[in-house]
């Protein structure tokens, strides 16, 4: 799940970073790189409201050179989790039936800042019909993330 971003100077000497695909996330940065770095926070938070607001979480566009921000590694995996759900049309009551948990657990399982450990997302995963598969890729240039998260 890498996103493209549109990296635009401003007037105060900053670099302001945006989504086309998820236009609630902007952020900015001292330079490119510098906002390229903040940007995944604001990629994370706006993908966490979709997931409050039980809205489907846009798939990534081509870059066409453009720089991409990636999910870190445990967002990816909630994501994963979250979509799978979506395509069964479960609501967080039915995986938490499925996983025998109170529906408070999955509010915190699936909250992209919760710090979950990899057993429960991989039982998450499992009830909700899916299995992780896990890719290191060299890292390139900046922008590129090494680990690629399917489910």
């Amino acid at each position: 799940m890498q996103y493209p971003v549109e990296l635009t100077p401003d007037d105060n000497d900053t670099v302001m970073v945006t989504f086309p695909d998820v236009p609630e996330a902007s952020s900015f940065g001292d330079d490119a790189d510098d906002a390229l770095l903040q940007a995944q926070d604001a990629l994370e938070t706006a993908l966490n409201a979709y997931i409050t607001d039980r809205r489907d979480i846009p798939a990534p566009s081509d870059a066409n050179g453009r720089p991409v921000v990636s999910l870190s590694l445990l967002a990816a995996l909630k994501v994963g989790i979250y979509q799978r759900m979506r395509a069964r049309g479960w609501r967080k009551a039915d995986l938490a039936r499925g996983m025998s948990l109170n529906p408070r657990q999955i509010d915190r399982l699936l909250d992209l800042t919760h710090a979950s450990t990899v057993e429960q997302l991989e039982h998450a995963a499992a009830v909700a019909g899916g299995k992780y598969l896990i890719e290191m890729r060299e890292v390139v240039g900046f922008g590129e993330r090494p680990v690629h998260v399917s489910v």
